[in-house]
């Protein structure tokens, strides 16, 4: 979920007013803050274990603004656990990749990185301390670990948080509609159109000037042609990446996929390659649109900042005639890394296992970056979309979080080979040629 805007700095050797920023989080982290010193005393005994009180410096490099606040919160609670450890936080946006790369390449890897989880775990291997053995992996529920792990089996990530991709409706706006069930086939789908235009309601807020979005909403399509092939998601994308299928043996790829897409357009906000994530929100948000395409729970605070009031609810993308296809997916799409060869990679690690352990950890997912925990024994946020997942994921499967399973190198070049397909500079079937070739050139890290 990469939000493009511009990159921020943030130290932090703190001053008083710093965890201000939090604004309502303080009063969890507060809270939080009388009991992690007695939990850092066990969860963080390997934290003592082999470091000593020398002053050490780390350095965390990541491309999450959105938790800003709210890692500068973990960052300060820990200076209470040890306080010769200073983290100096780097934000940035635009460009991430590329200046990361390029520090990687001139022998100045940061600490600790960010990149995202599945294929790219092992595009970065060779840079990423082995975390198999620690509590911190021991932490991670199965789904979220099967993502930070490697071709060869050894735990390389951390999960920045537990993620959800989901269409995102306006329940109040689908009430005025008449809409009394979530579509699941295309042609409930078309009939929810009709009703929201019907009361002068636009269907569809996109943000296609984002090439990340469209991978959010092509890996529904994705797992709909797994099933439809009688195989899974993993199998079908490596077999892209092989150039052993095409678009022309998946229907729901070379037809419904392209449909949706020309649906949400016909029936969206106008100039679509001009609206971004923050405009998706604010169009949403202000009720000027019924439905997000291509986004997640990583939203809602955001949604809520601007309609404290408004009345969310998720669903799985309509993207056949089969309801069983219109699933929510969940899983961890973005990774933290330590540097194996950092001079501080012990109390690096030493770092992180307190957060995925401690009482105080256990409660940031939930209480202070308000995501859904990617670590066992740890409450869900008080938010509209998780406990909607919740309640759907006591009935239904999850769908498989297919874009792990290329790079993000190819998700890029989808992207734009999507947005010009928009703009119609590029045909369908010039399109679906230059998608295949990107997956037999960017897909994979061998």
């Amino acid at each position: 979920m990469l939000k493009k805007i511009a990159g921020v700095s943030v130290s932090a050797v703190m001053m008083a007013g710093l965890l201000a920023a939090c604004g309502g989080n303080n009063d969890n982290n507060n809270a939080a803050s009388s009991g992690a010193a007695s939990a850092s005393a066990g969860s963080s005994a390997s934290a003592s274990a082999g470091t000593s009180d020398k002053p050490v410096t780390i350095n965390m490099f990541t491309a999450s603004p959105e938790y800003t606040d709210a890692f500068n919160a973990y960052i300060a609670e820990y200076k209470k656990v040890k306080p010769n450890v200073t983290i100096n936080l780097e934000i940035m946006q635009a460009d991430y990749n590329t200046v990361l790369k390029s520090r990687i390449a001139s022998g100045n890897t940061p600490d600790v990185f960010q990149t995202t989880a599945g294929g790219d775990i092992d595009t970065f291997a060779e840079y990423s301390a082995d975390l198999t053995s620690e509590p911190l992996a021991a932490a991670m529920t199965d789904a979220v670990r099967n993502n930070m792990t490697s071709s060869d089996g050894k735990v390389l990530g951390l999960p920045v948080k537990g993620n959800l991709f989901t269409l995102i409706y306006n329940k109040k706006l689908f009430e005025e509609a008449g809409i009394t069930e979530v579509p699941k086939t295309t042609a409930q789908l078309d009939d929810a159109i009709a009703k929201l235009e019907a009361k002068g309601i636009t269907p569809f807020a996109n943000a296609y000037k984002e090439w990340w979005t469209w991978k959010h909403v092509f890996q529904h399509f994705v797992d709909a042609a797994a099933l439809d092939a009688g195989t899974d998601a993993k199998s079908l994308v490596a077999d892209f990446i092989a150039g052993k299928t095409t678009f022309k043996d998946h229907p729901v790829l070379a037809d419904n996929f392209f449909k949706f897409v020309d649906t949400t357009i016909a029936h969206g906000t106008d100039k679509p390659l001009e609206r971004d994530s923050n405009a998706e929100v604010s169009d949403f948000a202000a009720g000027k649109a019924a439905i997000m395409t291509g986004k997640g729970a990583w939203d809602e605070e955001a949604i809520e900042k601007i309609t404290p009031d408004i009345q969310i609810g998720i669903m799985g993308y309509p993207v056949s005639d089969k309801p069983e296809q219109a699933v929510i997916i969940t899983g961890a799409d973005q990774a933290l890394r330590i540097n194996k060869d950092s001079k501080v990679a012990r109390e690096t690690i030493d770092f992180f296992n307190w957060l995925y352990t401690s009482d105080y950890g256990k409660s940031w997912f939930s209480n202070v970056a308000k995501v859904i925990p990617p670590i066992k024994d740890a409450p869900l946020p008080d938010l509209q979309m998780p406990k909607a997942m919740d309640e759907i994921l006591k009935t239904e499967k999850s769908g498989d979080l297919s874009v792990n399973y290329s790079l993000d190198t190819f998700h890029q070049k989808f992207g734009e080979i999507m947005q010009a397909y928009v703009g119609k500079s590029k045909t369908k079937d010039q399109a679906i040629t230059e998608i295949q070739q990107a997956w037999t050139q960017l897909g994979s890290a061998q």
